[in-house]
């Protein structure tokens, strides 16, 4: 496995706890498993990246292990229990210079150092939806989740967050309304974070200045949102919602630029490329794909069997993929739905007697 592992751009993590490595350039998908100790409670709920070379990708489980995945040998070389699958599955995974940062359900933030068995703990507040990473600044982290409004993190100052954000006004009601942080990303150059909610609405928020509420908010849909990303090019968010429905806000005027068509299904997982206009999708229909941010075409489609939560591009170069022009169907999948139709005994229906 060790080649095939080598060649794949994309790491996608699916239900039943297979790793799913896919070569867009090879036009193929390829399963990274234990088979001995298959089984669901290792669900795979989030993917990171464990070094800067991208040689190692750290895999969130939902029974508390965090597994290592050498790129270079094709194995999993490494586990360490960071929970018990009591606290919630993993909503957060970051590395830091000298230590694997976690994020659970109930809220429960862990620091674990390199080398040593002590661990810092941090309470975020219950039900967190999502933890993210500062890219800019690796020791800053943000979470959310519902009614858990937004809040950074120092983690070399753990014991209250830098930030955190304030509810806006009551509705034309004077009704309080509801917080649902779903996703955010640290916006590059800046201070300013956006957050996508559970109430379809798209928040950015300034901790630079002294107002605690959204500096801007946009709405897209009706249904909740899930996921989001940021493209290259600045002055734009991705965002995705329980309808496979995704698209491009642009975050100075609030107003939607396009949407992305062909999904079906609720997206778990989103991904911009880091230096490319394409961003990659996956969720609860199966497959994996790759759009164009230009012209917002579908630029690959991949059939992966299981229902996928999370989405890892890699930084190399994806331009040398060819764009498909039909969906990349995984081979022992093919023509499986035709021959169920084909052993079916066909049922005429009977004329009714007056």
């Amino acid at each position: 496995m060790t080649g095939k592992s080598q060649i794949c751009s994309i790491w996608v993590g699916s239900e039943t706890g297979i790793l799913k490595g896919v070569s867009l350039a090879k036009k193929q998908a390829f399963n990274f498993c234990e088979l001995n100790s298959l089984s669901r409670d290792q669900e795979v709920c989030m993917l990171c990246w464990g070094d800067a070379q991208e040689t190692e990708v750290l895999v969130g489980c939902a029974n508390g292990a965090v597994k290592t995945f050498s790129t270079e040998k094709g194995i999993f070389t490494e586990s360490r229990q960071c929970g018990d699958g009591t606290q919630g599955k993993f909503t957060g995974l970051a590395v830091t210079d000298s230590s694997l940062v976690t994020c659970v359900e109930s809220g429960l933030v862990k620091i674990w150092k390199e080398g040593s068995t002590d661990t810092v703990e941090i309470n975020a507040g219950s039900s967190v939806c999502r933890m993210r990473q500062n890219t800019a600044q690796r020791h800053h982290m943000a979470t959310g989740g519902k009614e858990n409004p937004l809040k950074v993190w120092d983690l070399e100052r753990p014991d209250t967050p830098i930030f955190s954000a304030k509810n806006v006004r009551n509705d034309w009601l004077d009704l309080r309304v509801l917080e649902w942080v779903r996703d955010m990303a640290f916006i590059p150059d800046s201070e300013k974070i956006v957050t996508c909610t559970g109430h379809h609405q798209v928040r950015v928020y300034d901790p630079s200045s002294p107002q605690r509420r959204p500096v801007l908010e946009a709405q897209f849909g009706e249904y909740p949102l899930t996921a989001l990303s940021l493209p290259s090019t600045p002055g734009s968010v991705v965002v995705a919602n329980t309808h496979g429905q995704v698209a491009i806000l642009d975050l100075r005027k609030g107003l939607v630029r396009g949407c992305l068509k062909g999904l079906a299904g609720t997206v778990r997982g989103l991904q911009c490329h880091p230096s490319l206009p394409l961003v990659a999708s996956c969720g609860l229909d199966r497959f994996l794909r790759v759009h164009s941010l230009e012209d917002r075409s579908l630029q690959h489609k991949v059939y992966l069997k299981s229902r996928l939560n999370c989405v890892l591009l890699s930084n190399r170069d994806l331009e040398a993929c060819p764009p498909a022009d039909g969906e990349q169907e995984v081979k022992e999948e093919d023509g499986a739905g035709d021959e169920v139709w084909d052993t079916m005994e066909k049922y005429k229906a009977r004329r009714k007697r007056h």
